[in-house]
């Protein structure tokens, strides 16, 4: 089992068990001896550590831990990949040499050592993302697409390849390398997608004379798409003839504060951006006051056509008695 930070590697009558470790743990090996033992020793494959209290290692990290007549210990700090390999507990008795061998592996979590920038393309390109990660086991590594529709698996593998890219495959796409040491590492890149811009809502609006109108156009573009706002040939802008242009990210709308006999007629709403360009025509039509109804590009004011009604049979009324007193 592993156990963080620590390795217990005990050699019982010659014996040895051991657990795996992380790098910059400790290290500790025991040998388990009796009074037959004359000559004991701790090797690293074929280099002797340490000869009884003699140390032979030049690795101011291997000490002496325990030597006594029951038992016999070294230490490795702050162990590293390195250190990795046959421990050997060397023992001379009186009638033959017998020797214990423990396998030190240590386990290194995952890490995230490369990966891709966030990247641009346009729509239609092909795209690699790359995900380079070390670790011990050698963890495996894994892409996914964290799209507005949920997490969806992409890939089992350092490279991410996409071909023809879609617009709605841009986002984050996570990576993640895991070995079952500890956590995931994991990190994100991004990639955006540009595509020309499409007019997704135009309506044709209806308004009675001396009211407000208001056309809008919302168009969905990467880069962000600019508009503009013709009525035949001539561009509009802002301030002429009572008019006013709005641009609020993806929507723009054409304001008409007082609509006259002259506004009425087809407009058309431009929307362009460094992929392409696309138009729409918007109808600004009359309607009767009596039909005019609230909403976006119908504004009305709050007399309705049955106030008007009893405005004027109250006139008419007062005309009248009027009229009979002064006669």
């Amino acid at each position: 089992k592993h156990l963080p930070y620590r390795l217990a590697v005990i050699c019982l009558k010659y014996r040895c068990t051991f657990s795996p470790l992380w790098p910059w743990a400790t290290f500790p090996t025991r040998c388990t001896i009796d009074d037959r033992v004359t000559r004991v020793a701790w090797l690293n494959r074929s280099t002797i550590l340490y000869a009884g209290n003699d140390k032979w290692s030049i690795d101011p990290r291997v000490i002496i831990l325990v030597n006594t007549p029951t038992q016999y210990s070294i230490m490795i700090q702050n162990v590293d990949v390195y250190d990795e390999g046959p421990y050997t507990c060397s023992v001379q008795t009186d009638n033959h040499p017998k020797t214990s061998r423990v396998h030190l592996i240590v386990q290194v979590p995952p890490q995230i050592m490369n990966i891709s920038s966030d990247v641009t393309v346009n729509e239609g390109s092909s795209v690699t993302l790359l995900c380079l990660a070390i670790g011990r086991p050698e963890p495996t590594v894994t892409w996914r697409h964290l799209s507005v529709k949920g997490q969806g698996f992409v890939s089992e593998d350092e490279y991410l390849e996409i071909s023809d890219i879609k617009r709605d495959q841009s986002g984050e796409y996570e990576c993640s390398a895991l070995n079952d040491v500890a956590a995931p590492d994991v990190r994100k890149v991004k990639i955006t997608v540009n595509y020309p811009p499409y007019i997704s809502k135009a309506k044709n609006t209806g308004v009675s004379v001396g009211q407000k109108g208001i056309l809008s156009c919302e168009a969905s573009a990467v880069p962000m798409a600019e508009f503009q706002w013709f009525k035949e040939d001539t561009r509009l802008a802002t301030g002429l003839d009572g008019m006013r242009i709005e641009n609020k990210g993806h929507i723009s709308t054409l304001t008409f504060f007082n609509v006259s006999e002259k506004d009425y007629g087809n407009y058309t709403c431009v929307a362009t951006n460094k992929l392409g360009i696309t138009n729409a025509s918007i109808t600004l039509y009359e309607i009767s006051p009596s039909s005019a109804v609230a909403g976006p590009g119908a504004v009305i004011d709050g007399v309705n056509s049955a106030s008007r009604a009893l405005a004027c049979l109250w006139l008419s009324g007062t005309l009248f008695a009027h009229f009979f007193i002064k006669f």
